[in-house]
Order: structure tokens, then sequence, then C-alpha cells
């Protein structure tokens, strides 16, 4: 690899990390096996040692293979892997090694993403970040094309990102997440409002000095102007659309199950739920793993907003520091999202949240509660973000379309207030 591109670590200081073993990302997430890891593999004779195979092929990739519950093969009763137990961290699969990192290239340097799928990382437990930048140089090298220049990024469809402009946006929000004088439904209707107002400004007549004048005036406007724009509730269609995105981000059958039931018996499944989810009545069907177990559409309805939690303080940190994150660790747009411009990865975002709201929700009333907690909300982040920027669907038509259609009419505004 000549000449890699700098490593930066996250830029957020509120933000910790340092894995402490509970084991939840061995239990239920599909791993996806390099050249070299399958190397690896063969070398520590898994198989012969096991009697049994170590990994699967599903539509032409090579996964690790996980039990019925959904664990992996190599998880262990203590809850650690056995590959490291017996060989060491560095000869784990390369994507169990990096986990909760993301590395994300650009056109000057790598950032160093991270996934709020991770426990660790949503408690906010650990160590410094950069204290991990010895291991993910490391890791890298196995993952070259972390390490190599990307194409310029896009602002909007068909529109290359000037110099700073993206770093524009990147303070702007940066600093809106940062402040603490904003109440937790305000901070997101404004972020909400500010992602549509740019996503409908033409900005092609509207580059570098001008868009750093505009992304000014907007954020200058905010939280007093949010005040005199009056807001009605979401309509059945937006709410039937949020719904439509939670499905999507929790969506997630298992790889022994599609192929023990047969492609067309798993399609027909999906749709079913599917189409549970766009009608919105009786009992939430059965969806990652029994999350939502034993709730209903009517009482998630009827539950109480994130913003009358107990815990409304706590959830609104832990909402600031996923976003600074995903801003600030290129997981919002370009190569770190499905490519996409970073104006729709902005929408994409503010859709995210609204979904987590939902989901948390949906998860108290699981419990036997009207109003969700710091908990619901944590285990609702978790959910939605290990989908963000790996199911392909949400990089797809149909996800563009919902975000198209939550444009008009403030949709994204009107979500968020519905949740938050």
């Amino acid at each position: 690899m000549d000449h890699p591109l700098p490593i930066l670590s996250l830029q957020v200081r509120e933000q910790r990390y340092s894995c402490h073993g509970c084991g939840n990302c061995c239990k239920d997430f599909t791993v996806q096996l390099r050249a070299r890891d399958l190397e690896k593999l063969r070398e520590q004779r898994w198989e012969e040692r096991l009697g049994e195979p170590v990994t699967v092929e599903f539509r032409d990739r090579t996964w690790l293979r996980q039990r019925a519950d959904g664990a992996c093969i190599f998880l262990q009763e203590d809850g650690k892997c056995r590959i490291h137990a017996e060989f060491g961290f560095a000869e784990k699969p390369t994507a169990c090694q990096l986990f909760p990192f993301v590395l994300v290239p650009d056109e000057t340097r790598t950032r160093a993403g991270l996934s709020f799928a991770c426990q660790s990382v949503r408690e906010n437990k650990g160590a410094a970040l950069s204290t991990h930048l010895s291991e993910l140089v490391r890791m890298s090298a196995d993952i070259p094309e972390t390490r190599r220049p990307t194409d310029r990024l896009l602002l909007a469809d068909a529109l290359h990102a000037k110099p700073n402009e993206i770093a524009c946006i990147e303070a702007t929000m940066d600093a809106w997440f940062s402040r603490t004088d904003i109440t937790l439904r305000d901070r997101w209707d404004g972020f909400a409002w500010l992602s549509t107002s740019l996503a409908r400004a033409q900005l092609k007549t509207v580059r570098e000095t001008r868009f750093r004048e505009l992304l000014q005036l907007l954020a200058s406007a905010l939280p007093e102007e949010l005040h005199q724009l009056g807001i009605e509730h979401a309509s059945k269609r937006q709410l039937k659309l949020l719904r439509q995105g939670v499905f999507a981000r929790l969506e997630d059958v298992k790889i022994a199950d599609a192929k023990s039931r047969g492609r067309l018996r798993t399609v027909l499944a999906q749709l079913v739920r599917s189409s549970r989810f766009s009608r919105g009545k009786g009992a939430i069907p059965d969806i990652a793993q029994g999350f939502l177990k034993g709730a209903r559409f009517e009482l998630v309805a009827a539950s109480a907003p994130l913003s009358d939690s107990p815990d409304a303080n706590e959830i609104d940190m832990l909402f600031a520091r996923y976003a600074r994150a995903m801003l600030l660790g290129g997981r919002a747009w370009g190569v770190g999202y499905y490519g996409w411009p970073a104006v729709r990865g902005l929408q994409a975002l503010a859709l995210n949240v609204a979904c987590t709201a939902w989901v948390a929700r949906a998860r108290a009333v699981s419990q036997g509660r009207s109003i969700a907690l710091i908990c619901d909300v944590e285990d609702a982040l978790g959910r939605i973000d290990r989908a963000a920027g790996r199911a392909p669907w949400l990089g797809a038509v149909g996800e563009r379309v919902r975000l198209e259609y939550l444009r008009l009419d403030d949709g994204l505004r009107r979500i968020l207030r519905s949740s938050l």
C-alpha cells in the first residue's frame, strides 16, 4: 500500500470506548469473511478440530457460521471468543477485530468512525479514542481499501462538494449538537429544519463562501425560528413512512433461516411483516429476534414522547454524541453511507433518530411501560445503528423515495416531534 492515507481519530472528546466483553456483538451479527480471514481459519484447523463447518456460503459471499440462536459458532459460554482465547486478538477475523470502529476514507484522510451498535460505545465506557490509533493502523493493513483516497464527496445529487463545504457542514452541525441550552425536541427539530432547508436550496448557485454564509444564516436563526414556524402533528402517511423506515432498519433475516426456508418463503415472510408495519395495527410482528415481543402498535402510538422521560437529559446527551460521531466520523455520507451526498445523508440521520425514538417507545411498551427510559433508547439505538451503512436496501431507491416524501410538508420535523 503506497502512501496510505493518515487515520484520524474521532474528534468527539466526550466519547470513550473500551471493550468490556459483553459478547453482544458475537450474539447477533453476521460476519463477512475476507480472503485472509479464511486463510487464518484454515491454518487454525477449526473444521478438523470441531468436526463441523465454521463458515457458510450465502449469495456468493462467505460468512462465519452462526448457531440456531444467532450466536457465532466461536462464542464460548463465558461470553468470550474461542479464536481470541486460543490464538490471540490479532488472529480473529478482521471485522471482529475492527468492531466497533469503522474506517472511512475520503480524498485526504481516513476517519475512524464508531458504531453505536456496541454497548460500551452507547454507555460511553472506556479509554480515550486516541489510545486505539496504533491498533487501527495495524488492522487497516488487512483492509487496504480503507487507506486509499476516494472520489470527491458529493454535496447534493450530481453536485460535487467544493473545498471546505463539507467541513462547513460538519462544523455547523457539531456546534449545534454541542450546545447545552437546547431541549431534546428543539435540538432535533432544528436539525431536521436545517437538513430540509438545505435539501430545498438551489445549491448549484450557492457555492463555497456563499454556501458558508447560507449555513451560518440558517443556524443563527435557531432555535428562535422554530418557535415562529408552527408545525402540525405528523400525518397518517408520514407515520406510515416512519414505521416502514423502522421495519427496514430492524429486519434482519439470519443466513441459516434464509437458507432453510428458501428465497421465496423468506421474501414472502418479509412482505407480510412489512405490510403489518405499514398498517400499524395490532401486535408488532416478530422482528429482530423478538426485540419488540409483546408490544402493540396502538400502545406505542399512545405512549409518551421521549421528552417526557425522566431520563430526557441523558437521552439528549446520547443522541448528541451519536450525531456528532456520525458526522465527524464520516458515517453520515460518502463511502461511509452508501456513497450518498451530504445533504441526503443529513436527512437520513434525522430519520435514523426518528426511528430510534419510535423503537425506544415500542421497547418500553414491550417491557410493560408507557414511557421510555435511557435503557430503552440505548437498546433501540443499538438496533438501528447496526443497520446504518451495512444494510444495502437502506441505500436503495425505496429509502431515497421515503426521504424525498418526508422532505415535503415538514415531514422530518413532524415525525421527529411525534416521537421526541
